[in-house]
């Protein structure tokens, strides 16, 4: 039990009638100072006023590696099922039900139990994808 952290990530997103909310909540082992790997659940709420509101819950697979002092990489694979319902009295989309992936490589600077980055989706798609754009900061807080 030594060897195990617990945190995670929240995060928070609003702009013009807009708002996004994400609780992920994590555990990693730390197999020596260098790597950790660990699972997490993944649960995001979004709405864009007169357009949607989403929902999305998951799990993320993560590795997390030292290779320097301070320096931490990172890869997350996370499979994700997005519901997401369209105010169809001003848009014409249908409700959408469906499962994506998403596999995020990342780099960030860590110090004690915080590390600051920045991470890449490499299956990025723009019409599927729950994030806005590939590119993503991050805070990530393990105790």
């Amino acid at each position: 039990m030594d060897n195990i952290r617990f945190g995670g990530g929240i995060g928070l997103s609003f702009g013009n009638e807009f708002f996004s909310g994400t609780l992920e909540p994590s555990a990693i082992y730390q197999v020596n100072p260098q790597f950790a790997f660990g699972a997490g659940l993944n649960f995001t709420y979004n709405s864009q006023k007169n357009f949607y509101k989403s929902t999305t819950i998951g799990g993320t697979l993560t590795a997390l590696f030292n290779p320097i002092q301070n320096i931490q990489l990172s890869g997350e694979f996370q499979q994700l099922h997005v519901n997401r319902k369209y105010d169809n009295d001003r848009v014409l989309f249908e409700d959408e039900k469906y499962w994506f992936p998403a596999l995020l490589l990342g780099v960030g600077y860590q110090t004690n139990n915080v590390t600051v980055g920045v991470r890449y989706d490499v299956l990025y798609d723009d019409d599927k994808s729950i994030y806005a754009t590939p590119w993503a900061p991050f805070i990530r807080v393990y105790f």
